[in-house]
């Protein structure tokens, strides 16, 4: 069965499915697309929602690439670092 959570975003209601999700989850993501909503309205002279939440959503997939572009990072250093031990361990 589907729950529906409610959440607020920018001052509007909104019912999400949770789906297999956690309610807690899905408020959790609601509540850090609010805060970015309301850190770039604080920052511009606008009132149009739409602007703020393309703005916001500009912002949030930019944290996102940058967090995947370090995960990427780490694992091909995790993978280089690996491969030198395997071959110093083939060299004994």
């Amino acid at each position: 069965m589907d729950t529906k959570v409610q959440v607020e975003i920018y001052g509007q209601p909104y019912f999400i499915k949770a789906g297999e999700s956690d309610p807690d989850y899905i408020k959790n993501v609601a509540q850090y697309v609010d805060l970015k909503m309301r850190e770039i309205a604080s920052t511009i002279p606008t009132v149009d929602s739409l602007k703020i939440a393309v703005l916001a959503a500009l912002n949030i997939t930019d944290e996102f690439l940058q967090l995947k572009q370090h995960n990427q990072d780490v694992d091909r250093e995790f993978e280089r670092r690996t491969e030198q031990m395997k071959q110093i361990l083939d060299s004994i």
